[in-house]
């Protein structure tokens, strides 16, 4: 078999075959599919982070401990910052982030302050 013969079987194709990609293009379908694969990886990270960090606490007084929680899972996972916003785009895809949205009767509740006093019977075993 000479040169050429050799050249036109390469791999059982022929290299002038349509099917076979430009070597240009190769580079860019790697880096089309490395950026898929680290978004499956993205997906997979928080998705096992959500089961450390339920997303049902990400509305009310835990929102910002678990949002901090999720980002920090990220950090650790993927050796990177990762801001909320990030986090919250994930969370987006599985998830509709508005329906966690805080009611206005949960804000009214949570601004409503109260003077602390202890009950008089606390007093009244202190004397004895």
């Amino acid at each position: 078999m000479d040169i050429a013969a050799k050249e036109e079987e390469q791999d059982g194709m022929s290299v002038h075959s349509p099917c076979k990609a430009a070597p240009s293009s190769t580079s860019s379908l790697s880096k089309a599919s490395l950026n898929e694969q680290s978004q499956v990886d993205l997906e997979l990270r928080i998705l096992e982070a959500l089961e450390i960090y339920p997303v049902v606490k990400l509305q009310g007084i835990h929102r910002h401990f678990i949002l901090y929680g999720l980002t920090e899972f990220m950090r650790r996972s993927f050796e990177r910052n990762f801001t909320a916003e990030e986090v919250l785009q994930l969370l987006d895809r599985f998830y509709n982030l508005e329906m966690l949205k805080p009611d206005d009767e949960d804000s009214e509740f949570l601004s409503q302050e109260e003077e602390f006093c202890l009950p008089q019977s606390y007093f009244n075993k202190e004397d004895s």
